[in-house]
């Protein structure tokens, strides 16, 4: 996360983890290489010298809790401290009132359409079923791709290509959905020179009046963000940001530490292109995963939204009685797809943050995609009795998926291997070695 920020600053906490004296030239030291890891990612110098300042005085001056190591201490301190730069704790949409107006402003390219999608996508999970307005009449493929979002998503749009009156189109759609629990508005894409937009901007805020007016930052602007946020803060409430493109911006620590000086809390961040790439900014999951320590809280969440728990309590029961079959499998790789890129996933688990290459995480994806359309091409009957899967079925299979005959028998080691060790595990409960010996089958 955040391209070399995560990676520096995860090394930076395995290099104090190891450290078996803590004093002052090795505190010293740590504040200089912390310092240099957040200038590189184009965090203001001076929010830098605040922040590393706390640090220092802290882990020089203050004593460890009871049972806390120096060094635990120390690591515990970088920790806090760069959660209070962010804002400390994570705030929700408080969806009050029917209906409930969502305006969105920001820049053309910041991503805000796709945003939109995001929002309603996650909206959804939530139990509302939201209705999207276009009001953005400069971008002739503004409306087409809205469209083709709430078509995905099953949801209601208003819109109209051929209106240029972007204050008509809001009272429009206003009228149209006014029965909605929420409507979502889309607006033009604005620069903070640009007067007359800007005043565009301010004539459709006082049409909708929203509840929730969502400023869009693109987290490759940097320090620039902060500049961003302030120009729209001056012309309307906003009331929350959503940071996009943090999926290995080198500028995302500047973006975020930047816009978090306007006041308005950034309450949702993008990580991906995916519509499923999109999550609540909780400042400490965030900077946790950053360093390296984890986020099982934001897995686990994670697993409950992919994962159906009728199907998973079959499929364990069937791997610990020795029933599992191909079918249970498949489900697994559902599960697991649904959950989000495997980076992602691995970054939440503590102790492996860093630790796993790029090439790794995308070998296996890459691996499980090709298992998945291999056993696209299994009968009911096959999938449930992979014993019976012999030479003449592996051809066929191998031709109907586009694959060569040694990857389906790969696919059919892979399961025989998996059947083993958990029918170990549930003989034995020795749940890491049988775990381990499946995720090596991957790499």
């Amino acid at each position: 996360m955040l391209g070399s920020l995560g990676k520096n600053l995860t090394s930076i906490m395995k290099k104090l983890a190891g450290m078996s004296v803590i004093d002052k030239k090795t505190v010293k030291e740590l504040v200089k290489e912390i310092q240099r890891a957040l200038i590189q990612s184009d965090v203001n110098i001076k929010l830098v010298l605040g922040l590393t300042k706390n640090i220092e005085d802290r882990a020089l001056n203050e004593k460890p809790p009871k049972g806390v190591t120096a060094r635990e201490h120390v690591i515990n301190i970088v920790y806090e401290e760069m959660v209070n730069l962010l804002g400390e704790k994570a705030h929700e949409l408080n969806i009050i009132g029917k209906p409930f107006k969502i305006m969105f402003l920001g820049l053309q390219g910041s991503g805000k359409t796709t945003t939109i999608g995001k929002l309603a996508k996650y909206l959804q999970k939530k139990g509302f079923n939201p209705s999207i307005v276009s009001t953005d009449t400069w971008r002739p493929a503004a409306y087409e791709q809205l469209k083709q979002l709430t078509e995905d998503l099953h949801i209601s749009l208003y819109g109209d290509p051929k209106n240029k009156d972007a204050v008509g189109l809001a009272k429009n759609g206003l009228k149209q959905f006014k029965n909605q629990k929420i409507i979502i508005f889309d607006t033009a894409g604005r620069h903070k020179d640009e007067s007359d937009l800007l005043q565009e901007m301010k004539e459709l805020s006082d049409v909708i009046n929203p509840d929730e007016a969502v400023l869009v930052i693109d987290g490759t602007l940097g320090q620039q963000a902060g500049e961003q946020a302030k120009a729209f803060s001056k012309t309307t409430n906003v009331g929350s940001i959503i940071v996009t493109k943090l999926d290995g911006s080198a500028k995302g620590g500047g973006a975020l530490s930047a816009v978090a000086e306007i006041g308005a809390p950034i309450k949702f961040i993008g990580t991906g292109e995916k519509l499923d790439d999109f999550e609540v900014f909780d400042p400490a999951r965030f900077i946790s995963r950053l360093l390296g320590m984890g986020d099982i809280k934001s897995l686990v969440e994670k697993a409950k939204e992919a994962i159906d728990e009728n199907v998973a309590n079959e499929t364990m029961s069937n791997m610990l009685s020795g029933k599992f079959t191909l079918m249970d499998m498949k489900n697994q790789f559902d599960m697991i797809s649904k959950m989000g890129p495997m980076k992602q996933i691995m970054q939440m688990i503590p102790g492996l943050g860093g630790k796993i290459p790029k090439e790794a995480t995308k070998m296996t994806e890459d691996k499980i995609k090709t298992y998945e359309i291999i056993m696209s091409s299994m009968t009911k009957y096959e999938m449930e009795n992979p014993k019976k899967i012999k030479q003449s079925r592996v051809t066929r299979i191998a031709r109907g998926s586009g694959v060569k005959n040694e990857e389906v028998k790969e696919l059919l080691k892979y399961y025989n291997n998996t059947k083993k060790a958990m029918k170990g595990f549930g003989k034995r409960g020795e749940m890491s070695g049988s775990m381990n010996r499946i995720m090596t089958q991957f790499r």
